[in-house]
């Protein structure tokens, strides 16, 4: 018999805690990996299907949805009907959380989302009323745009009826913490129609320059010398450098007028730790808007250093293929997601009823392709530029304006902003002849009301004049603004999305009237061309480059320029066609279209790579590839030629600025020379007008580049003396920057030039319009992504733009690439800054920024062949019974 033994009593104390904390941390890890699980499924839920089959009430046929591998879907349908009900679907499934809150913008309804913080930004938005002039367009659409609109509304909201919160996007389940009474609406074709007026907005040209020229006169001017007031400004906003950077229509052609009756017409048609968590959303305060106006351009987006755009296009005369090649990337605020969506949209037998066979870029929550191509046109855009908004300073007594020697009534309505876990607050909003009242909303247009500072014929009158005398009331400011009337923008993409010819595209064109833009031209028959579209005013007595008196009706505009008086090129002798904001015509033509173009060292640079590729050999895709990525910068070349007759003081400085004497002026991502050429730039800048007893605006680089130019020709300028810097000479100026500028690099990166690089100082990073601006770090990480090295500039053909004085990091991007082959659709190339997805985590998120941050574009497949060969998932959307 074996004799009992027992364990020690220490031993078996040690076994039972060491069981016990074996069940503690297996139920810890339990609990961890549940909710890694629970993490994992609320992030991956609002992942769209898209492969196998899926039921939507509401179709007429099967619709069938291809995707690559970058997520880019091709939709083949049977009628027009299911074509746009198909992308309203497709869309919502990448996007909707970004159409939900873009419409929220358009309505002035952000505060319902997001609280009190962004009342002040509805009630700019709602004065100005995009979304009831949205509603009258959709009114005076034809009927069978109207229902290519209420079609695509019906596929969006086919998807809400089975997605509805976190099942729709991640953001949803974050909104609710802070939000839990939320809900999605139903999409309505208003909607859509309603983003037009917020990339207006972003595209408004001049409004800003206006308001600071009339700021600056105020700060600075004299009531008694008023003409050296104008003198300042002359040199500030210098004239368009003719004689040096190109116009767009040297010479406009003639061609036959647009008949709305023909098939070119019709064709638009298609007729023939929940609490802590809660409290820390609910401060969501997009702390780095300072104004409304700022906090509107983080919304919608702003006009920037480097908003604009470049395209050009090229005749079979000067390429390898013998057909026109075409390149178009537009310069856009950063957004996460991108503000495009690349689709590619066909009917699977093109037809009267059914006529479209497209791809290219759309907007998320509106039907059709923006920018691209079909099977016999291809085209692109860029920002007209032309001044298409005006400031009145109004004389307002009562509910009563001072017009014409007498008083008329105000128009007045009363809305109401709705704010998430808040109390509502009442608004009214009135308007005169020429528009509503802006001032009292944003800081600048009250202190342009304030300064009382306009244009007086060829003058300029500041505080009481002459004219103003003897009428009753306080001073405001009103906008009159072209986005601001109902118009036919709305139909004119399905009108581009079918044209075939350049006809038809320039019927398409006369649709396309705010946003006013460049429009190039480019066909499978060797045609190239330019069209000028848009609302463009005519003046009165006034220019619009500053505010003017809105009592006086003579500085009102007497009507818009006839579509056919407006420039127009076709097959040019030159070869090619060049727009990049610049000047479109010469200052002979008949009409006023503007002063405040973009200064035209893009357009210049793109036009010089253009004729010396071309006197090298025959243009290929590859060659407008290589020009969209050049980074040239035109006052850096100056810069380091100047400097080279400047002493500097102290070995590092010496060092670094014997670095620009070997440089090629290419802001590549890598140069160490460039890093320190732009840090340069900037405190240039920055001590020659800002850095002063009264600081002047610098704005945007490509004006200062003419500015300093000038001032660099002219060592007497006045401008070069700084009492506050102790600087009297150009020299002097020169010398101290350069060393300010040593001093803030090696901070900023060390003091071995060889580690220094322009990427790093002028990343990337990609933030979401929403929830990645909160100033929450743990919710911030959800959404945002990067920094990404990028090379480029301000005015740069790889213009990523930045902000002076702020921070060398990139803010405007060109938004997207193409480059289109009319020899070979196939042959073409695109990418865009982030990717198909707007779901933070999934993998076509941002799986396009790499390559867009190195130049490099993905082959374009629209032929049939080629996206059956480069399909990965296909998704059969199925009429319901």
């Amino acid at each position: 018999m074996t004799p009992e033994t027992h364990e020690p009593a220490p031993r078996r104390l040690a076994t039972r805690i060491w069981r016990i904390a074996f069940l503690v941390v297996a139920g810890l890890m339990v609990i961890a990996v549940a909710a890694a699980f629970f993490v994992v499924w609320t992030i991956q839920r609002s992942f769209p299907q898209t492969s196998g089959e899926l039921t939507a009430a509401g179709l007429q046929s099967e619709v069938t949805v291809q995707r690559d591998a970058l997520g880019v879907p091709t939709i083949t349908a049977d009628s027009s009907h299911d074509l746009f009900y198909a992308q309203g679907y497709v869309h919502a499934q990448d996007r909707f959380f970004e159409m939900d809150f873009r419409r929220h913008v358009t309505s002035g309804r952000v505060a319902e989302m997001f609280g009190e913080s962004q009342a002040g930004t509805d009630m700019f938005l709602r004065t100005l009323g995009w979304r009831d002039v949205a509603e009258q367009e959709v009114e005076a659409l034809d009927d069978t745009s109207r229902s290519y609109y209420e079609a695509y509304a019906d596929g969006v909201n086919a998807y809400l009826a089975e997605n509805d919160g976190a099942a729709a996007s991640l953001e949803y389940a974050v909104l609710g913490i802070q939000n839990p009474d939320y809900e999605i609406e139903p999409w309505e074709p208003a909607d859509s129609v309603a983003w037009l007026k917020a990339m207006a907005w972003d595209l408004r040209s001049n409004l800003e320059d206006e308001t600071e020229r009339a700021l600056l006169i105020a700060d600075t001017g004299d009531e008694d010398a008023p003409q050296d007031s104008l003198d300042l400004l002359e040199q500030l906003y210098p004239a368009y450098p003719f004689d040096e950077n190109p116009v767009i229509v040297p010479k406009i052609s003639t061609v036959p007028p647009i008949d709305s009756d023909t098939d070119a017409a019709t064709a638009s048609t298609g007729t023939t730790g929940a609490t802590d968590v809660r409290e820390a959303i609910t401060t969501v305060e997009w702390e780095s808007a300072d104004s409304v106006i700022e906090a509107v351009g983080i919304l919608v987006g702003d006009t920037g250093e480097g908003i604009g755009s470049n395209s050009w296009v090229v005749s079979g005369a000067l390429t390898a293929s013998g057909a026109p090649l075409l390149a178009n990337d537009p310069h856009l605020g950063a957004a996460l997601p991108s503000v495009w969506y690349q689709v590619q949209l066909r009917c699977s037998t093109v037809s009267d009823e059914c006529p479209f066979d497209v791809g290219g870029f759309s907007f998320s929550g509106l039907p059709g392709v923006v920018i691209g191509h079909n099977d016999t046109v291809a085209w692109g855009f860029t920002n007209l530029t032309t001044d298409v908004a005006d400031l009145y300073i109004e004389k307002i007594d009562g509910d009563e304006y001072w017009r014409d020697g007498a008083l008329e009534p105000l128009e007045v309505r009363e809305e109401t902003i709705r704010v998430a876990d808040g109390d509502d607050i009442a608004l009214t909003i009135r308007s005169t002849a020429h528009g509503p009242i802006i001032s009292g909303l944003t800081d600048d247009f009250t202190a342009v009301a304030d300064g009382l500072v306009m244009a007086d014929g060829d003058a300029l009158s500041q505080g009481e004049t002459d004219a103003d005398d003897g009428m009753s009331g306080e001073y405001a400011v009103s906008l009159r603004w072209t986005a601001l009337d109902p118009g036919t923008t709305g139909q004119a993409l399905f009108a581009l999305n079918t044209a075939r010819d350049f006809e038809s595209f320039r019927y398409a064109a006369s649709l396309f009237d705010v946003p006013a833009q460049n429009l190039v031209y480019a066909d499978t028959d060797g045609n190239i061309g330019y069209q000028a579209p848009g609302r463009l005013p005519i003046r009165g007595a006034g220019d619009g480059w500053l505010p003017q008196p809105g009592w006086d009706s003579s500085y009102d505009w007497s009507g818009f320029i006839p579509f056919e008086d407006l420039p127009v090129s076709y097959n040019p002798s030159s070869g090619y066609i060049v727009t990049a904001n610049n000047a479109i015509v010469t200052d002979d033509y008949d009409y006023f279209l503007s002063r405040d173009w973009d200064y035209g060292y893009r357009a210049a640079r793109i036009a010089h790579l253009i004729e010396r590729k071309a006197a090298a050999g025959p243009l290929t895709p590859q060659d407008m590839r290589d020009i969209q990525n050049d980074n040239e910068m035109w006052i850096g070349k100056k810069l380091a030629t100047v400097m080279g007759q400047v002493d500097v003081e102290g070995a590092g400085t010496q060092d670094a600025v014997a670095l620009l004497r070997t440089w090629d002026a290419q802001n590549n991502a890598g140069s160490g020379a460039a890093a320190y050429a732009n840090v340069l730039w900037s405190n240039l800048v920055l001590n020659i007008f800002d850095n002063r007893a009264e600081p002047l605006p610098h704005g945007g680089q490509g004006r200062l580049f003419t500015v300093v130019d000038a001032m660099l020709d002219d060592p007497s300028d006045p401008l070069w003396v700084n009492e506050q810097l102790g600087v009297d000479t150009m020299e002097d100026m020169l010398a101290l920057s350069a060393e300010q500028a040593y001093e803030e690099i090696v901070a900023l990166q060390g003091d071995v030039p060889a580690r220094w690089n322009w990427g790093g100082l002028h990343a990337i990073t990609l933030r979401s319009d929403t929830l990645g601006s909160s100033g929450i770090a743990p919710i911030e990480a959800l959404f945002n992504r990067g920094p990404y090295p990028v090379g480029g500039g301000a005015s740069v053909v790889n213009a990523t733009g930045w902000m002076l004085g702020e921070s060398y990091a990139t803010t405007t991007v060109p938004s997207m690439r193409m480059v289109i082959d009319l020899a070979d659709f196939d042959g073409s190339s695109w990418n865009h800054l982030t990717g198909a997805s707007g779901h933070a985590f999934h993998p076509n998120y941002v799986d396009q920024t790499e390559n867009w941050a190195r130049g490099v574009q993905t082959p374009w497949m629209f032929s049939k062949d080629a996206v059956d060969e480069t399909t990965l998932d296909t998704l059969v959307l199925v009429p319901a019974e």
